[in-house]
């Protein structure tokens, strides 16, 4: 596929590694006979790292296929997370790398998980945009405390730790926004 023709959200390979397209900025030169060039903003999959690829109009990436998978997080098989696909109950093991960040939103019997595949090996996971999750610990409310918008340390059920309003008590379940890590709310 020539750099041209890449559209924003799709899965490149590049010197051996693969990349999702985030970004695209098309620059024109003021010059004749200039090339138009092409700066493409990607992320690595699996890993997330950010790489930057300049390249001219007719330059050819090669496109990969990535299919996403509704699944279901099952259980935990030493470091590595088992999800089973929701539709064709195939078992998915991502390890603890693969997963990443996203492992301290990862709970049992909720959905809106994605495996991404390449090759029908799994490379990635996308979480839900937001989670509920369980307070095991977190200091005892203030009483007489004013009214300003104070937050002090919760650490979840998943092991994880963000910062919660000061009315937030041990074993009440709260909305984690899973993009910024940061409380969303009191759930019911």
């Amino acid at each position: 596929m020539k750099a041209s023709d890449v559209k924003k959200g799709n899965v490149v390979e590049h010197e051996g590694t693969v990349y999702q397209v985030r970004d695209i900025e098309r620059s024109s030169p003021t010059a004749r006979g200039g090339n138009v060039t092409f700066r493409f903003t990607l992320y690595s999959i699996p890993g997330g790292r950010k790489f930057d690829l300049s390249l001219r109009a007719d330059d050819d990436l090669k496109e990969m296929d990535l299919v996403r998978r509704p699944a279901n997080f099952s259980y935990m098989d030493g470091e590595a997370f088992v999800f089973m696909d929701a539709e064709d109950y195939t078992q998915y093991m991502l390890d603890a790398a693969l997963v990443g960040d996203n492992a301290g939103y990862i709970v049992e019997s909720v959905e809106g998980y994605y495996v991404q595949l390449i090759d029908d090996a799994p490379v990635g996971l996308q979480v839900p945009t937001s989670v509920t999750l369980t307070v095991v610990d977190t200091a005892p409310e203030l009483k007489g405390a004013s009214a300003t918008k104070r937050t002090k340390p919760a650490k979840l059920d998943t092991g994880i730790e963000i910062q919660v309003p000061e009315y937030i008590t041990n074993d009440e379940k709260v909305w984690v926004n899973t993009l910024t890590g940061e409380f969303a709310g009191r759930a019911s």
